[in-house]
This record gives C-alpha cells, structure tokens and sequence, in this order.
C-alpha cells in the first residue's frame, strides 16, 4: 500500500510542475506572439499599407507607381492586412491595431466596389454579349478611381480578378468585417455574380494578362479563370452580404447549373490551362490557396506535378512555355506571334510561386514540401533599408547570357528586377506565408469558409437557402409524377402507376422553368444603377431539382425536356424517354447541394397518342421499382417528399410586392367525362406515307404556276417546297388563300409534327429559322473538350466554330453557311451539334482521335452508314431519335466494322468523314516536319517548316489544328484517310532511319500516286487509279505506299545502306 501511496503523489507532484510550466509557457508564447505580430505589423505598414491610397484605397502592382492601382494586386494586399487583422484577434490587448488593420481591408475592397459601381452600365452589356469591349476594368487611377486605360489600350476582360474580389469578400464577411453597406450594394454584387457565372463560355485574357501565348492580343477560354469563378461562386451562393445582422433582401444567390457548367469544364481542361498554354503557373492559386477549386485528388496531383515538372526553376517559377514578358529580347511596344522559340528556356522566374507553393504545404499538411520552397525562398530573398525581406517581382536573363542559357538551360546567373519598387503581390503572399508558418495564423482563420475542405467536410451552414455539401455516396433522387388530366391519371392507374394531377398536389403549384426565369428577373434589378437582374437565361436541370418559395407560394418546376418549344425534337417520344434517363442521371451525378433534388415528370395526354408511349410505361415501371440505370430514384407524393427535398427560399420576392397570380401553373385539362376508356377512343398517330420527291424545278416557274401545285398536291413534303420557293420569291407576307406564306409554313409544320412526318418537320422547321434551345452551351461542350466543330454543307464552304457563341451568333451561322445549299440540313446539324455536346459529356471516348468535328461530314457519314447497311429512307425521314443512334452508331465503328465486315474502302470513308486519326498523329507529323525543311505538301497547300516549328511546340493544340486545316483541303473521305496512313508511315520511317531528310517538298498525293502505279504495275493493271488503293486492305495498301515512300528519299540523293539492300524494312509494323 505504501508503494502505491508514493507513487500516486510522486505523480500529482509532476502534474503540478506540469501545470506552472504550462501557465509559465502561455505567458512567455503570448508575449512572443505579440512580440512576433509586432514585427509583421511593422512590415505590413511600411511594405503594404504605405502604399495604399488614401482615397480609393487601392494599391499599385509596384510601390513606385503612384497612378495606377490594379484590382487583383488591391485584393491580395487586402488578404494579407486582414490575414494579420485574424491573428490579432487572438490577442486582448492589440492597442487598436486589429481594428486599423480590418477597416484598411474594408477600405480596399470598398473603393474597389466604388470603381466597378461607376461602371455599372457595362455589366449590364456584359450580361448581354460577353466580350472585351463591355468589361470591367481592373487598372484604375490612384487617387481618383477613374479609368486609366481604354479598351483598345489594355485587355481589361480577366475574369479571374472578380472572382478572386468575391471570394475574399465572402471570407471577410465571414471573420465579421462589414464591407457592404446599402441594398444598392447588395444589387450590385449579385450582378457581379452574373458576370462571372459565365466564365465558362467566354475567353478572356486571365492572370497574364495577354490571353494566348502568342501575345497577339486574341482571348482564350482559361481554366484558371473558370476555376476561380467556380469557387467565387460555391463561396458567396446563399451568402448575406450584411453578415450575421443581414435580412432576407441582403443575400446572394448563384444559378447552380451555370456552377455545374463552370466545375465540369474546368475539371475537363485539367491539367491543361489553355488552347496555347499546356501548362501555367496560374494553376496554382486556383488549384491551390486561395481558391480551392478542386478536391478531386487525381487531378490536382497531375495539375500540380505538371507545374512543378515543367515550370518550376532555380529562381521561381516561369508563367508558361515561352513567356517572352520582360525578357531582354522582347520588344514592348509590339505583340508578336513572331519567333516564340527564341524565349525558349530563356523565360524569366517569378518567386512569388515559391510562396504559394508554401502556403500550400501548409494547407496540405506537406512539411517537406514548406522545407524544401522555403530554403529556395530565402536565397532568393533581398533587403531593403529597413532590415524588411524583399520578394524580387521576376528573375531574367541579362543580355550577355541569353546564348548560353538556351543551350545550356540553367547555366546562367539570373538578375533580379527590383526597378518599380516593391512587387506589393509577392510581398502580401509572403507575410500571409510567414504568418502561416510562424503559427501565428491557423488556416481556418485565414479560411473561415472552409474552402480547403472538400464541400461535405465543411461545417453546415444553417438557414434558408441552399448550400453545396458535396454528394451523398447513395444519394436519392425523388420523382414525382404529374398527370395532365383526372382521365389520364385513371389511365395510368390501370398499369399500375400512382400519378398525381395539378389539382392533387396543391396548394403546392407546378410551374414550367420559364415561370422561374420570369422571378430570377427581380433579382438584383436596381434602378439608381439602371441594373436589370438576372438575364433571360433558361434554368437547367438541377435548378429544377430544387423545391422554390416564392412569395408565400411552393413551386415545383419541371425540367426544360418538357417544354413545348419552338424546335420539334420535343415531338419524339423515344427522344424524350431517352432525355428523362439522361436527366435523372445526370442530376444523380452532379447534385451538390444539401437536400435532396426533386424531378417533376410530366405526363400529358398527346404522349397517349404516340406509338411509343408503351415504351415511357417500361421506363415508368423501372423508375418504380427504385433505379434508373445506376441511380437510385424514389417515386412518391409531392406532399411527403417536400420535407426530404432542397428547397430555396426567394426571398427577395418578398420587398417585390409582386402577386403570386403574377406568373402561370400548369394548368390541369378539365373534361366531362374522366373515364380512362374516353382516352383510349383518341386515334393514335398513324405512319404518314408520303415519297420524298424533289420539287426544285419550280423555282423556274411563276408565283401563280406555283400556287396552282400548291392548291393541287394532297403530299405534305411537295407543298412544304413549294411555300419555301413562294418564300424565296415573295416574301414571308405574300398571301396565298387569305393567309401569309409564314402562317401556311406554320400550320404545315404543326400539321407535319402530328403526324410525325419528320422531312416535312425539318424542311418547315428550316424555313421558319428555328433554333435549337439552349445550343450554345452543347457547343461550349465540344469547344472545351479540346475539340473544335464546323457547319456547312458536304463539299461547300464551311464555318470553323472555335470559340463560344451567343444564339443568334449561332442562328446566323447556320442559316448563312448552310441553308442556302441544303434546307434540312440547316436543322439537322443543329440536331447533330446538340447530339455531340451532349454524347461528349457522357461518352468522351467515341470522339478520341477526332480533333474537328466537321457536321456536314459526320452526315455524310451516316449516309454511307444507311447505303451500306441498305437502308432505303432518307436520313431527313429518320426521327430525332433515330438519327442520335445513327450518330452513336457511327461514331462507335471500331466496336462493330471487325464484326460487320466492312471493307477497307467502307471503313475509310466513315472514319474519313469523322476526321478521326490514329493517336499520337499530330506528333508524327511533327516529327515528318523537322525533316522536311521545304515542307509538306497536299492539294496545293504547304505547311512550311519554319516558321512553324520555332512558333509552335510539338503538342500544342494549335499545331494540330493547323495540321487538320491541311487536311480539310481534301474533299474526298476515304483519300483524306489515305492521306493520314501514309503520313504516320513516313513518321515511322524517319524514325527508324535518323539520317533521312527530304530535300523537296514532301508532296503527299505524288507519293500517293507513286504507290498507285507500283499497285497497278505488280498486279497487271491497266490504270493505275488510286481507287486501287483505296480499295485494298490496310496491309497492302500500306506496303505500296512505304515503297513510294522509300523511293522518294532514294531519288532525292539521301542514300542509306539500310535502304538500299532492304527497302521492305522500312514498312509500318
């Protein structure tokens, strides 16, 4: 016992000791920490804060410049005042400095508030057509805060600088700083919030501020800018701008589907930032601090190692490959596409990485990764007079160096660029770096809102309105059913399926989105700022998942796929059985908010009349049973699902005064009768016959020979032809029979429509201009995938879409290039451009090798499809429906031609109307131009060697395209696709034979008829076409083109021993 007593109070005595130390250690850590803060608090004066103007509250990129103060470098000086103002906070006596610090903050991301208000008529043109000349400026004058520079002078559109504005605003707020003040403010932010919701459609000229690599003032869509809009918006969306004292009319709200469209596109451009730029270092503040814009794991690893990889040097980080900015041998005054290898290796180093490259170490938890940039930091490190670290903005290559430095990369002793002062954006990075470090800053203080967490770590915001929490592993989606009629509803009953009418969900109102976008109108509108509120975007898909408050009012909206538009694919049934699994998988997939989604499926009676609605009864049956595919899916009653479900609070409706009564419920049919046998009496839609005649030789006629054929022909096709040439030669407000060519165009595209006569429903669908809804952000799909599409004709002129485009952009575009040579096809591409965005998003790999998509070719495709299959209807007589698993079907040929046993020349011309090439092609060619210094030739057209090759790097998507433009000279499928075999066999002999060269041009179509006469001359022909070749298999035809091949280098005088006693060597394997 005794033993036991000693050894108990020998413990208390230790955990006495421990406590005195403890306390003794507070003291002496908490007069460290003031003493520590104290010093940083000093830098922060003379470095930061001396700098800032007193008026505007702005600061310049370099302390020297007492003119012009930039928005982006104003914000991070801000970050890193309020980064010390947090840690102050933790101290009881801090002598008024955390106060001082907080409100020069405030003051900064005030006068930059009061700068962009000025301009507030410009964000109302941006909502409209985002383009350069409507941008806000990031450059504004010092002490005045007018603009500085005009558009034509700077590249003001860098989307990047808003979204890093709203982000830090949404974390100040967050710490408790009040930097909004009035509802005109409020109004304002929010359509901050529309400026850059679009981010991911509108090329700007991001971080560096030039746009493309080349310097030649042209935009790009840059995935550091979407990537920072994506966060900016995940950040402020249900955000009271007044904080904790805010009311209902002070919060923030962010159209989550143009979230969706900004996350996936920016994840598809990963690693990648740009059409020009493989790689950049402004990845790194928007894969990393502060913007956190992904948490997928996989692809921050490869963005970052892609970085370090390629950028990373002695001195800092160069931007990106070839950066000539502030190099000794580029000239200022001019921008060049010029010479880009000649800043080949010679780049200069920005420090300012190492830090953020700290500062994420800490975030990640990396200390090697801190240890190993802050030893490359601090040798780089100066000082100024007063003893403070100085981050120099760049380190270049001196003149005399640059020669060395390019063969030998790392060779030289780089200068530092210290004229202009101090670089106020690295030294902000470095006091929030050495804050970080030092402990004296935790990172949930420098992130009050969490943005390093993925979002379903993050802690749970309470409240009214919708928050992203991440996806549940199982998330469900509910489903609810809505009949149009009490009989239909007794008719679905009797196969088993529990619908609800209109009437039986309220006092709950069913609303189409367009009712929603009607409500969106009112927010934000401010009339002192002459702002007019959320433009007339529609509300996708996951906007319609929410539950809505409107007014005193619960809205459910159904999604877009039930709209009757203008466009007839709403017509096929199978289209939209297709769409509903499309959508209920595509909102499992891509819900991110907390609640669950809540689909509205709405059932109306002329779905009854079509012959496929058998089929939306076995989907209906399936979605009972609890999946979709691989979704969960749960059917019930509206009433017991709203508890479950995400329901969004608009409150700002509520100041609005505006009356419910205001906007339009679907309104339920009403009928005598509501037996289900009275549904069964409605005829179903039989198949039309008619013969698709070509009635084009009226053209010649005259309006009355015309009219005649009209009032004679029973088929709906001739007379759609003959009101398109009435059209053509009087007008759309000609009458015939009392009423205008436009209304018999109408009435015959209704007409067609019932009847599900689908060349009809083009051909008149064509003439009335109709547009694809929503199009626009299908073809941003395709655009973003790396991928660039063209519309015209097979044959004709076509247009190059290489950049987003607004709706009537688009409509313009297609009625220009297409319609005058083929009226259906004016629709049909758009059918197919619609196809495309949607399959590239779901099934990217059936566009792997494809790098253009050519519309009028992938048609001609499936009509060689239908020819050799011996499919008799025209392709403009196939349904929407069908014509997507045509495309599907074409696009798939590797997975079937081995089993269909097409021939060769069957394969070339589908994959040559497809474009597609073998993988690593544009890299072969490549390698074929550094040995041809006079070039490659085909039909006419030449791709020098140079300056190409000192332009351009090997894998660089300009290179390619510019390969592909070659190539679209050929008007011949299966002869493009010939073209692309031989070009991979010259690669593949040049790189078994290094000391091969072509003197000439190499003249791709002579080597293509060489090949044909061998072919002619070994199997006795009399003709040597180059049908021959193209008719023979892939070895043979390959055999015969390396001959030729081989040939060509023995009569240019390049002789090599292996060659001459072994020409067959040379073959592709």
């Amino acid at each position: 016992m005794g033993a036991r007593k000693k050894t108990m109070t020998r413990q208390n005595s230790v955990k006495e000791e421990n406590i005195y130390l403890d306390q003794f250690l507070k003291v002496e850590n908490y007069e460290d920490t003031v003493r520590q803060l104290d010093i940083y608090y000093g830098m922060v004066k003379r470095q930061l804060l001396r700098h800032q103007s007193p008026i505007t509250g702005l600061f310049p990129v370099l302390s020297t410049d007492i003119e012009i103060g930039s928005v982006r470098e104003s914000v991070y000086c801000a970050a890193a005042v309020w980064g010390l103002y947090q840690a102050y906070r933790r101290i009881d006596d801090d002598r008024g400095k955390s106060y001082e610090l907080g409100q020069s903050a405030v003051k900064c991301m005030r006068g930059i508030l009061e700068c962009w208000i000025k301009q507030a008529k410009r964000i109302e043109l941006f909502k409209k057509n985002q383009c350069s000349a409507h941008a806000l400026h990031v450059k504004f004058h010092l002490t005045t805060g007018s603009e500085v520079y005009t558009d034509s002078e700077y590249n003001h559109l860098q989307i990047d600088v808003v979204s890093i504005y709203l982000l830090f605003l949404v974390q100040m707020i967050t710490s408790g700083l009040q930097i909004i003040y009035t509802q005109d403010e409020v109004a304002f932010v929010q359509n901050l919030v529309y400026y850059v919701e679009r981010a991911y459609r509108t090329p700007d000229y991001s971080m560096w501020e030039r746009g493309s690599k080349y310097n030649d003032g042209t935009p790009e869509i840059h995935a550091s800018s979407i990537g920072l809009a994506k966060s900016a918006l995940e950040a402020i969306n249900g955000c009271n701008l007044f904080g904790e004292k805010g009311a209902s009319w002070s919060v923030v709200y962010v159209d989550i589907d143009a979230h969706n469209r900004n996350r996936s596109i920016f994840e598809t451009l990963l690693p990648r930032e740009s059409c020009s730029k493989e790689v950049d270092a402004s990845l790194l503040p928007t894969i990393s601090f502060p913007s956190f814009s992904t948490h997928e794991d996989v692809l921050y690893q490869e963005t970052k190692n892609n970085i370090v990889k390629s950028l990373k040097g002695n001195y800092g980080f160069k931007r990106y490959k070839r950066d000539g900015y502030k190099t000794v041998i580029e000239d200022s005054n001019i921008t060049i596409k010029g010479e880009m290898k000649n800043f080949e290796n010679i780049e200069c180093e920005w420090p300012l990485f190492y830090i953020y490259m700290i500062i994420d170490g800490v975030f990640k938890s990396l200390p090697d990764q801190i240890q190993e940039y802050q030893d490359l930091l601090k040798a780089r490190l100066m000082v100024d007079h007063n003893g403070d670290p100085v981050i120099p903005m760049f380190y270049y290559v001196s003149e005399e160096d640059v020669e060395r430095e390019r063969q030998d990369p790392g060779s030289a002793v780089r200068k530092p660029h210290t004229e202009g002062g101090l670089f106020l954006w690295s030294q902000a990075m470095f006091i929030l770096a050495q804050l970080l470090t030092a402990g004296l800053l935790h990172i949930n203080e420098l992130d009050p809102i969490r943005r390093y967490l993925p979002s379903y770590n993050r802690p749970r915001k309470g409240g009214r309105y919708s928050a992203f929490q991440g996806t549940a592993t199982d998330l469900v989606v509910q489903i609810v059913l809505i009949a149009e009629s009490m009989r239909l509803q007794a008719m679905m009953a009797t196969y088993g399926i529990q619908t609800q009418t209109p009437h039986e969900v309220e006092p709950v109102q069913i609303w189409s989105s367009t009712q929603l976008v009607k409500v969106y109108e009112n927010l934000g509108v401010n009339h002192k700022l002459q702002l007019q509120g959320r433009p007339l975007r529609p509300v996708g898909s996951l906007g319609t998942s929410k539950v809505y408050r409107v007014a005193g009012a619960t809205v459910l909206c159904y999604p877009l796929i039930f709209e009757v538009s203008d466009f007839y694919l709403y017509r096929d049934m199978a289209l939209l059985i297709d769409d509903i699994k499309t959508e209920l998988q595509f909102v499992g997939r891509y819900w991110r908010l907390s609640g669950r989604p809540t689909v509205c499926l709405l059932i109306r009676e002329e779905h009854m009349r079509d012959p496929q609605f058998k089929e939306m009864l076995d989907l209906l049956a399936m979605l009972k049973k609890g999946y979709c595919d691989t979704v969960k899916v749960r059917i019930g009653r509206l009433q017991n699902l709203i508890s479950s479900s995400c329901v969004e609070h608009l409150d700002f409706m509520d100041s609005l005064d505006y009356p419910v009564d205001g906007f339009h419920q679907f309104k339920q049919l009403e009928h005598d009768y509501i037996g289900y046998q009275s549904l069964t009496d409605i005829p179903r839609i039989l198949n039309y016959q008619d013969e698709l005649k070509d009635f084009s030789y009226f053209k010649n006629k005259n309006t009355y020979e015309i009219i005649d054929a009209i009032n004679n022909l029973e088929s709906i096709y001739a007379r759609c032809q003959l009101f398109g040439i009435l059209l053509n030669k009087e007008g759309r407000n000609f009458k015939v029979q009392d009423y205008t060519v436009e209304h018999h165009l109408q009435s015959l595209y209704h007409q067609a429509g019932g009847l599900r006569h689908w060349a009809a429903v083009r051909y008149t669908s064509s003439l009335l201009h109709h547009n694809v809804d929503s199009i626009s952000p299908f073809i941003t799909a395709v655009l973003v995938h790396g991928k660039q599409l063209t519309v015209g004709v097979f044959g004709r002129k076509e247009t190059v879409l290489d950049k987003p485009m607004t709706p009537a952009e688009i409509q313009a575009v297609v009625y220009n290039t297409i319609q005058p040579y083929d009226v259906i096809q004016a629709v049909l591409q758009q059918e197919i451009i619609l196809y495309c965005g949607r399959l590239i998003a779901t099934n990217p790999e059936l566009f792997h090798g494809i790098l253009k998509i050519r519309v009028g070719w992938v048609l001609e495709a499936i009509k060689y499809y239908l020819k050799i299959f011996g499919h008799k209807r025209k392709l403009e007589d196939h349904s929407p429906y069908e014509v997507r698993q045509l495309l599907f079907k074409v696009l798939s040929i590797k997975d079937w031609a081995p089993k269909e046993q097409l021939t060769s020349r069957q394969k070339r011309q589908l994959e040559g109307c497809l474009c597609r090439v073998p993988s690593s092609f544009y890299n072969h060619v490549w390698d074929v131009m550094m040995r041809t210094p006079q070039g490659i030739k085909v039909s006419g057209n030449v791709i020098p060697q140079q300056p190409t090759l000192s332009n351009m790097t090997r894998s660089e998507l300009t290179f390619s395209l510019l390969v592909e433009q070659m190539l679209n000279h050929i008007q011949q499928p299966e002869y493009r696709q010939l073209i692309v075999e031989l070009l991979t066999i010259v690669s593949t002999i040049l790189g078994r034979n290094p000391e091969l060269t072509f003197n000439q041009p190499l003249d791709l179509e002579q080597l293509i008829k060489d090949a044909a006469h061998m072919y002619a001359k070994d199997h006795d022909l009399e003709q040597d076409r180059v049908s021959n070749l193209l008719d023979s298999p892939y070895v043979q035809s390959t055999g015969y083109l390396a001959r030729a091949v081989v040939n060509t280098v023995l009569k240019g005088g390049q002789i090599s021993k292996d060659l001459e006693s072994e020409p067959e060597s040379c073959k592709v394997s």
